[in-house]
């Protein structure tokens, strides 16, 4: 087990890696702005999907209506959000991708693989994951026969199924509130259960 120390020397060493990682600046319209928060007593991972132009500006994870729903669904303040030795926040892709036909592209490929695996490991066994999105979901939910492959709303209506460690949950964009309309055991049901293993892990 490492000590204290040099697990934090570990994280800090990462950090600056992941900060001056150039290795998509070639796709990124905006340029490499990579956007990730976490320490090695976070308890809570959020993994999203990429930041939005405004995330890209601020450097700031969430930092748009978008965040301000998803701390709403789960019932902390933006103080407790962004404190990375409570929450880890780790997007699909930790830069913006830029401008599609129909909002921001998707995120890029390349860097899950490159980083997620070593931020993950840092974390604490026991910590909570919440899913935001079909990108997350595809990539840490377990995969489904092809016959069988499961809508985004079928995935989170059966977030029991997955344990009480991971949470499901759509994109908080403006989108989602005409799916709540249409599906509201997400508020009846999810969101207590939600906010209950938030609380959990926030406790001292």
């Amino acid at each position: 087990m490492k000590s204290p120390r040099r697990a934090q020397g570990v994280i800090q060493t990462l950090q600056r890696e992941i900060a001056a990682c150039t290795h998509c600046a070639a796709a990124l319209p905006a340029g490499p702005r990579p956007v990730v928060q976490f320490s090695a007593t976070s308890r809570i991972v959020v993994i999203g999907q990429a930041p939005g132009s405004r995330v890209h500006a601020s450097g700031v994870p969430f930092d748009d209506p978008s965040g301000d729903r998803l701390r709403a669904w789960m019932g902390v303040t933006r103080d407790a959000f962004y404190d990375a030795s409570r929450i880890a926040i780790m997007p699909m892709g930790f830069c913006y991708p830029g401008k599609g036909k129909s909002g921001d592209l998707p995120p890029r490929r390349e860097c899950a693989p490159l980083w997620h695996e070593r931020v993950l490991a840092c974390l604490p066994h026991d910590r909570l994951t919440l899913l935001v999105g079909t990108y997350a979901q595809a990539a840490y939910l377990p995969k489904q026969p092809a016959q069988s492959k499961r809508s985004m709303s079928e995935l989170v209506a059966d977030f029991r199924s997955f344990g009480p460690n991971v949470f499901p949950l759509p994109h908080p964009s403006w989108r989602v509130v005409l799916w709540m309309r249409q599906h509201p055991w997400f508020e009846a049901e999810l969101l207590p259960a939600l906010q209950t293993a938030v609380r959990a892990r926030l406790s001292p």
